[in-house]
């Protein structure tokens, strides 16, 4: 006795939009209002798709925004090699952080930063999203803390330098940064924050 053939198996619709594009365009509402209060409406609206292909291409919000935050935070490899190729640590930080407020206060996003605005989630449920970030700026300090590492044993810095605290300083700064900028403060005086950060670093001082 034959056996019927079985139905033939279906295939997931191809994507009828620019996953990439729509993506950006969620990343710059999570970075406008938050994840929390960002919702599904406010994102198909800002990407310009329908709820069901929202789900079908991300899974859900949580997936959406973990995503976004990928996207905006860039390939890790790219900051350890520009820190790798900077002259000193001091220079490599100065440079993210001007790099930083030229983001935060660049006219074609949202004001400050996505990671401090989306980080305000409140709710027991987004515990994960502020776990991600965290870890998100925590790899962003690592890099920071081996630059100055390398240059306490080649003796660019005093032998007696905390990098974690300078890594911390910078990472705080930055952070307070993007508070500036959502505030509305200009580009200039936000980059001036910054270099009055880096005048703060230990200096080795010849006898």
């Amino acid at each position: 006795m034959k056996h019927a053939a079985a139905p033939p198996r279906k295939t997931g619709r191809p994507l009828s939009f620019d996953r990439g594009a729509v993506l950006e365009r969620a990343m710059h509402a999570f970075w406008q209002s938050g994840y929390e209060t960002t919702s599904i409406s406010d994102l198909t609206t800002a990407m310009g798709v329908t709820t069901p292909s929202l789900y079908s291409a991300f899974g859900d919000k949580k997936g959406l925004f973990l995503e976004a935050l990928r996207l905006y935070a860039g390939d890790r490899n790219d900051l350890r090699e520009a820190f790798a190729k900077a002259s000193s640590a001091k220079i490599a930080v100065r440079d993210m952080m001007v790099g930083a407020a030229m983001r935060f206060t660049d006219v074609s996003t949202p004001k400050g930063c996505l990671l401090a605005s989306a980080a305000a989630s409140g709710s027991k449920g987004a515990s994960d999203i502020r776990d991600a970030i965290a870890a998100e700026r925590e790899a962003v300090r690592l890099i920071i803390v081996d630059r100055i590492e390398a240059d306490v044993r080649c003796g660019d810095l005093p032998s007696n330098t905390d990098p974690n605290v300078l890594a911390n300083v910078a990472i705080a700064t930055i952070q307070g940064m993007s508070v500036l900028a959502r505030d509305g403060l200009e580009r200039p005086a936000i980059i001036a924050v910054a270099d009055a950060s880096i005048e703060c670093w230990p200096v080795v001082v010849s006898i």
